[in-house]
């Protein structure tokens, strides 16, 4: 499965968020594989995907930065995977 997760900085712990991911904390918790991440110009957020079969170790790695970040994580379907249910299912 793959999950995006978008992200804020709550402008009061910008710093600490920022020294956390230079220290190397930013990689997501074991069983979830970081396939891409993006970082607004503004430094005001950013977006990444990960994949994982695992729901927990995904809410393990939104856990961790919960307190210096605003998080919504999504589960996500490819196009190749959408197509046929959308076409089952409008097509009724």
């Amino acid at each position: 499965m793959k999950f995006m997760t978008t992200w804020s900085a709550k402008p009061e712990t910008l710093r600490e968020a920022v020294g956390r991911f230079l220290a190397g904390q930013g990689m997501p918790a074991a069983g979830v594989t970081l396939l891409g991440r993006w970082h607004s110009a503004d430094l005001s957020g950013g977006f990444s995907l990960s994949e994982s079969d695992n729901p927990s170790a995904v809410y393990e790695t939104a856990a961790v930065w919960a307190d210096l970040l605003d998080l919504k994580t999504t589960l996500v379907v490819e196009d190749a995977d959408a197509g046929p249910v959308l076409a089952k299912v409008f097509s009724k």
